[in-house]
């Protein structure tokens, strides 16, 4: 174990609908709402989606700007908020690329195979416009071999090597045959030791499924840090359906709390989702 833990609300993601949870947020006022209930159990950042007019998962600048200026209203300015560029098949590089570029957030999560293994061409540009403007990075991983190939992009150039960087482990997927299991963690980081990432990496997990308290708990141990909501799963460790998303923030922050870890702060926790050491994000 090593510093302060991040646990970052995931609420809702691209997918999931109120016919799957009814506390599930759609609306930008349901997650605002929801990040000040999160913050209060324990969460310091929140993974942020936007939906449209039919509760459809979008790319849009404006009401991301909309959420920005909600959530920060409030959680009084202390949660660090994080976009995603989420394709979802409907987005391509370019089109995640613009939306970032027009909403100019703190900070962003892009999928390496959405981006990077996409359009080596829009990846280089929008990384480098990304640095430059302090945007922070938090790069999605679906396999170890992403983390080898993560390497290989900083290698070349396509991302720009920095002192940190901030990666995200997704262990498991939306199917039912395809819930989390907690030892596949043990591949990702043996990818980020290989690729001699370990000691300037910050990493974080997110679960689907059954399998999300064991496999949060593993990484908090092991020094990383922790995405949890109903974006990846509805149910505690006992197989229970939460309540709503701030009942699964709590469970992971009462982890956090026995493992002695401590509470990052929001300038620690931005530097974990990929802001450069020292930003206010």
């Amino acid at each position: 174990m090593s510093g302060p833990a991040v646990v970052m609300a995931a609420p809702n993601g691209a997918r999931r609908l109120k016919s799957d949870h009814p506390a599930l947020p759609v609306t930008i006022a349901e997650t605002a709402a929801t990040a000040r209930a999160c913050l209060a159990a324990g969460a310091q950042a929140i993974h942020c989606h936007v939906r449209d007019a039919d509760g459809g998962h979008v790319l849009d600048a404006g009401l991301y700007r909309e959420a920005i200026a909600e959530i920060t209203r409030l959680t009084g300015g202390q949660m660090a908020i994080q976009i995603t560029t989420e394709a979802v098949g409907r987005y391509r590089p370019e089109e995640q690329a613009a939306v970032v570029r027009d909403v100019g957030p703190d900070l962003v999560s892009v999928a390496l195979r959405e981006m990077a293994l996409a359009d080596e061409a829009e990846a280089r540009a929008f990384y480098a416009f990304a640095a430059e403007a302090g945007i922070g990075v938090q790069h999605i991983v679906y396999e170890p071999g992403e983390v080898r190939a993560f390497a290989d992009c900083v290698a070349g150039d396509i991302i720009p090597s920095a002192a940190r960087h901030a990666l995200l482990f997704v262990l498991g997927r939306y199917s039912a045959s395809l819930e989390c299991d907690p030892t596949s963690l043990v591949g990702f980081l043996a990818a980020l030791s290989a690729a001699e990432l370990t000691d300037r990496t910050d990493w974080m997990v997110c679960a689907f499924g059954r399998g999300e308290t064991a496999a949060l708990t593993a990484a908090l141990a092991l020094g990383g840090h922790a995405r949890v909501g109903f974006e990846n799963s509805l149910v505690h460790a006992d197989g229970s359906t939460a309540i709503d998303n701030a009942d699964r923030v709590g469970g992971i922050a009462d982890v956090v709390t026995a493992l002695c870890r401590g509470r990052a702060s929001k300038g620690q926790t931005a530097t974990v989702l990929g802001a450069a050491a020292g930003a206010s994000a």
